[in-house]
């Protein structure tokens, strides 16, 4: 019996199959003198060798639930091009539902708290200061560089939507998709920073999200990995995601990445999945669930330098890592304390079913579990 990362991506090959027999649309992003440049396509074979990326969508939130993307870049293009056009292609194709997301979460959040937003933005300039200043000293690094390579990505995506954006009441900055994607972290930042000010703040509310389970079969024939979200109706607006980003490990090194290519549950403008739930090329099932802080003194580790925000991270060590420890190594580095999660890792390369007489073999390493709070992780192979 096939094993569940192999149940998993049937289950999403046949999604996408179904996306284009009912319709959706095909883009591509080439580039010329002027920069990228946007194209159109009925079907996947028209799009052109040159092109630099290319995207599927089709949205059927309607009848399913769900819109569906696939993003996928072109090995012959240098890295950073490939990023900034993965962002392009899919800001342009999913841009109406990143307007609808943005007003449904985001557009009147700093309403009645204006102070709080700008110590937010006061805190992602140092931290992109921080950010910064590693690029420029690591730029052979692989975590670096994976890191550089997902803040092109998202620039991009700011750069595609406000190309298919006619309405200029409608535009978003650079900025404004960054805040998209940091809200999972931002309850948890907004409250380290009232504490910080205030020496002090009332306990949060509880938002814990996401139920987590990992399974073995009764009679050891599948392990099963699933995931509930728990999140608010104003965040239904789901899109599940394929990325197949060829990007080498570092600009010298072109060893394509193990996590080159993931199936994610996400949302509109998002260039992570924040649920957390990914399914990896590299045998990972990557998952998580909210296990929050209600220690305010703790959060006094939150701080813009020696720090990356989660879904930067997740990410990043999605892509880089080959087992649950490595994933759980490379996530640990430079721990925001922001959205404070107890991560399940499975390692499908670990687990061989039961079949006939021949019982399962569970590998040492197959389950990681990582748990984080502000100043502090720690992970063990279960």
């Amino acid at each position: 019996m096939a094993t569940c990362r192999h149940i998993l991506l049937a289950i999403l090959w046949l999604l996408g199959t179904l996306t284009v027999c009912r319709g959706g649309i095909w883009a591509y992003v080439k580039w010329d003198a002027g920069g990228p440049q946007v194209g159109l396509a009925d079907i996947e074979e028209e799009i052109p060798d040159e092109a630099v990326a290319s995207g599927y969508y089709s949205n059927e939130i309607n009848s399913t639930g769900w819109a569906y993307l696939e993003v996928k870049t072109s090995a012959s293009a240098p890295d950073e091009r490939q990023a900034y056009s993965a962002g392009v292609v899919e800001g342009y194709l999913t841009r109406d539902l990143i307007w609808y997301h943005w007003m449904n979460l985001l557009q009147d959040y700093c309403i009645n708290k204006s102070s709080v937003c700008d110590m937010v933005e006061k805190f992602i300039d140092d931290n992109e200061d921080f950010v910064g200043r590693n690029l420029e000293r690591n730029p052979e690094d692989p975590y670096w560089y994976q890191v550089k390579l997902f803040y092109i990505q998202l620039e991009g995506l700011a750069y595609g939507y406000n190309g298919a954006t006619k309405n200029p009441d409608e535009k978003l900055s650079l900025r404004d998709v960054f805040w998209l994607n940091l809200l999972g972290d931002l309850d948890e930042l907004a409250y380290a920073l009232v504490v910080r000010h205030n020496g002090s703040a009332p306990a949060p509310d509880a938002d814990e999200r996401c139920t987590g389970l990992v399974k073995l079969l009764p009679d050891h024939s599948d392990l099963y990995v699933a995931h509930v979200t728990w999140n608010s109706y104003q965040s239904m607006l789901r899109v599940q995601k394929m990325y197949d980003l060829q990007y080498g490990a570092t600009p010298s090194c072109r060893e394509k990445l193990p996590g080159r290519r993931m199936t994610m549950s996400s949302y509109p403008g998002f260039v992570q999945s924040s649920d957390d739930f990914y399914v990896v090329s590299s045998g990972l099932v990557v998952a998580e669930t909210t296990i929050g802080n209600t220690n305010a003194s703790l959060f006094l580790e939150v701080q813009p330098e020696d720090s990356l925000f989660e879904f930067v991270r997740a990410m990043v060590a999605s892509r880089l890592a080959t087992s649950g420890e490595q994933w759980a190594w490379f996530f640990k580095r430079y721990n925001s304390g922001t959205y404070n999660n107890q991560w399940y890792i499975v390692d499908y390369t670990r687990f061989s079913p039961a079949a006939g007489r021949a019982p399962a073999r569970l590998r040492r390493g197959l389950l990681w579990l990582l748990e984080q709070a502000p100043g502090y992780t720690a992970s063990a192979d279960m």
